[in-house]
């Protein structure tokens, strides 16, 4: 037999394993991954949060399993949503920073992503939401025309896009490779470098605003609030930030109709909780909280009304559904929303310390919660897992074979996602600018320069030029820094992760690298 063959065969007899041994017959599940924007792990009530609720989510969690110890890989958007989709650490790549709004596409049309394991498996694939990875070759993209470079490229087979962020111009939604309800005789222009045309600023034209920035976010202004970067054309393509969760969520909604009989993949991204937080009528005012808390419910509906849809087409049985989110929370991230007054006793990291833009656990530990019904167990997973392994494990779920410099950071842990391995990773990385590293209950927070406390938002950073050693089982808020007291481990861990960023990828490493001898 020649090696094809055999691969081929391989694979298909690993594909049969696979459904045998979690009770499911050869059909593929469908798979949903939702991906909130910017909530923390104390911001639900499932996960402790007790002055507001979730009771969307918290449904998730009784039927499916909850995960404690779960982590982005990035306490900022876009390296977060690189990771996941791709299976590599975005800091090996330059350019994976939070980017403009005119960024081009930082994955490469091509690259192997969860959505082109899963086509290959016989997946139809979307994604519908906040992309924030860049679109279009070098220069960006081309807003007036065909937009290339598109998720279209690197595996999905539709888009819906909020092409950055809601608070980045230019503030229109993609569908597919154009923009939405485009005028040609209007034509959108970008800049954000300088001024251009003539539509209002927020700094120069406060008095138009309907909600205030409290720093940056003072530039075009669009529905009433300013944002970061200047555009002008494109009227009639602009959103309404009111009904953006309606838009994305009926959008996920029509995919799941359509693809109903045939195994299908969404990556939903909400723009919730992300500022500006400009949730609609129907939630204003309904959390106590202000808008944050009210873009919270708001998020929780649209959890909501992919829940509703996958039951009402009877297919719980058939669908592998992750809620999770791209980091961890801010309060204060540039509008002025009562969200710092109204906070309350509420704490949106719960028990850890930090939030986004943070090395503390604040800013990667995230809420993650795995439902398939009649497959995956009900409970509570303790075990080390990050977001990263989704896409070996996806591949593995469904029989296929990763190439050599396919995902080069992912693990396949199958098991612990299915509820079947109970300890997890034996060690992963976060990133916030440096890097730390996780191994059983230790955490190493490589030293550094920078600022302890970022002035904007007010969160602490975990910038210390001191090394920092924490045992999260006893300090799960990073309180206690052990590094004078336990040298051996921080030298370990110091030496593991040096190997981590050497090596180039270790998907096809040990877990562990180095030993503490």
């Amino acid at each position: 037999m020649n090696k094809k063959l055999i691969s081929g065969t391989l694979s298909v007899i690993a594909a049969n394993l696979t459904f045998s041994l979690f009770g499911q017959k050869a059909e593929k599940p469908n798979i949903i991954i939702i991906y909130a924007d910017d909530l923390g792990y104390g911001d639900v009530s499932c996960y402790g949060a007790t002055a507001i609720k979730t009771s969307y989510i918290d449904r998730v969690a009784q039927q499916g399993l909850k995960f404690t110890n779960a982590h982005c890989t990035s306490a900022t958007s876009t390296p977060s949503r690189y990771s996941l989709l791709t299976g590599e650490y975005a800091w090996r790549r330059k350019g994976t920073n939070v980017l403009p709004g005119d960024a081009s596409a930082i994955i490469a049309p091509g690259r192997t992503t969860i959505a082109s394991v899963l086509k290959k498996a016989g997946y139809t694939t979307g994604v519908v939401g906040k992309w924030h990875l860049g679109l279009g070759p070098a220069g960006g993209p081309d807003w007036n025309g065909e937009i290339t470079h598109s998720p279209l490229d690197i595996g999905f087979d539709y888009c819906f896009l909020i092409p950055a962020t809601g608070d980045r111009v230019p503030c229109v939604y993609v569908e597919n490779r154009r923009v939405l309800r485009l005028d040609p005789s209007d034509p959108i222009k970008v800049d954000y470098q300088k001024k251009i045309g003539d539509w209002p600023t927020g700094k120069e034209n406060p008095e138009l605003l309907k909600m205030h920035p409290s720093h940056g976010h003072d530039m075009t202004i669009v529905n009433g609030i300013s944002r970061i970067g200047y555009m002008t054309g494109g009227r009639s393509a602009l959103w309404v930030d009111e009904d953006m969760a309606d838009t994305i969520t009926r959008r996920a909604v029509q995919f799941i109709e359509k693809n109903r009989n045939k195994p299908f993949f969404l990556y939903f991204a909400t723009h919730d909780i992300h500022v500006p937080r400009v949730p609609h009528p129907r939630f204003a005012g309904k959390s106590g909280m202000g808008p944050r808390g009210d873009a919270i419910l708001e998020f929780d509906w649209s959890v909501g009304e992919i829940l509703n849809t996958i039951k009402r087409l009877k297919l719980d049985k058939k669908t592998l559904i992750i809620v999770t989110s791209d980091n961890g929370p801010v309060v204060d991230d540039g509008y002025k929303d009562m969200a710092v007054e109204l906070l309350g006793n509420h704490k949106p990291a719960g028990p850890l310390r930090g939030g986004k833009y943070s090395l503390f656990d604040g800013g990667t530990r995230v809420i993650f919660i795995a439902r398939w019904t009649g497959t995956i167990k009900p409970g509570t997973s303790d075990a080390l897992f990050s977001q990263i392994d989704l896409l070996a494990s996806f591949a593995a779920l469904t029989g296929q074979k990763l190439e050599e410099d396919d995902a080069p950071d992912s693990f396949n842990m199958l098991n612990t996602l299915l509820g079947k391995d109970k300890k997890g990773r034996e060690w992963l990385v976060e990133h916030s600018g440096r890097l730390t590293i996780i191994k059983g209950d230790w955490k190493y927070i490589e030293p550094g320069p920078g600022a302890k406390i970022q002035i904007n938002t007010n969160t602490e950073t975990g910038n210390d030029p001191m090394p920092q050693l924490y045992n999260l089982k006893n300090d799960i808020g990073e309180k206690n820094n052990l590094a004078e007291q336990y040298p051996e481990i921080v030298k370990e861990l110091s030496k593991l992760l040096d190997q981590i960023k050497s090596t180039g990828k270790t998907r096809n490493l040990p877990h562990i690298l180095v030993t503490s001898n």
